[in-house]
């Protein structure tokens, strides 16, 4: 049976806090901002907030892995708790404070493209596919591609998920390590903002 291909974005794997918040830290985003769903990776802007990054990473890394908000909703006329930034619903003199995953320890389970990664992906540097989020459950599209020994990409891939045998994303072939395309991976940061010593 073939991998699914259902991208999930970047769930967090382990990290140096606790479950269920580990290392959630807040931030702004723009009142215009584009959406921006839970799993998604966001970069910083020049206006010290976060926007929705596009599978691009500039010389200063990506912030880290989007993973909610709260804002105070237009429609509503209350303050909304929500797992992803839907691109509007606050007036234009607020701001949407968003929480973030930037630990430079933190890992994430990613599912990667048709082409899957093998054993030989480990240790390589890899970027990301921003795919499309669902507004029906909040979740992240964004998958991993492109493994290669670049020094910006934005993720260092750790592993590759075996376990439980015949669960999304394990499907073998021919018997052996070598999975299929949409295979899931186990990644941490590589150029991450808290990494990095370049500035906006």
């Amino acid at each position: 049976m073939a991998n699914p291909n259902a991208p999930f974005g970047f769930s967090q794997y382990s990290g140096t806090g606790s479950a269920p918040t580990y290392e959630q830290v807040p931030v702004q985003i723009a009142y215009d901002a584009s959406a921006i769903y839970y799993g998604d990776p966001v970069e910083p802007d020049n206006n010290g907030r976060v926007a929705r990054g596009d599978g691009t990473t500039g010389a200063e890394g990506i912030a880290g892995i989007f993973v909610g908000c709260k804002y105070l909703s237009v429609s509503q006329k209350r303050t909304v708790w929500s797992n992803y930034w839907p691109g509007t619903d606050v007036a234009s003199t607020q701001t949407v404070e968003g929480y973030i995953i930037n630990d430079p320890n933190a890992k994430f389970i990613v599912q990667s493209d048709a082409t899957g990664l093998t054993q030989t992906a480990v240790n390589l540097n890899i970027g990301y596919t921003i795919g499309s989020g669902s507004t029906a459950t909040g979740l992240s599209g964004a998958y991993v591609s492109g493994a290669a020994a670049t020094a910006t990409l934005p993720f260092r891939v750790i592993g590759l998920v075996l376990d439980p045998p015949g669960a999304p994303g394990t499907e073998t072939v021919a018997g052996g390590y070598a999975l299929g395309g949409y295979n899931r991976v186990i990644v941490a940061f590589n150029n991450v903002t808290t990494k990095n010593q370049t500035g906006v």
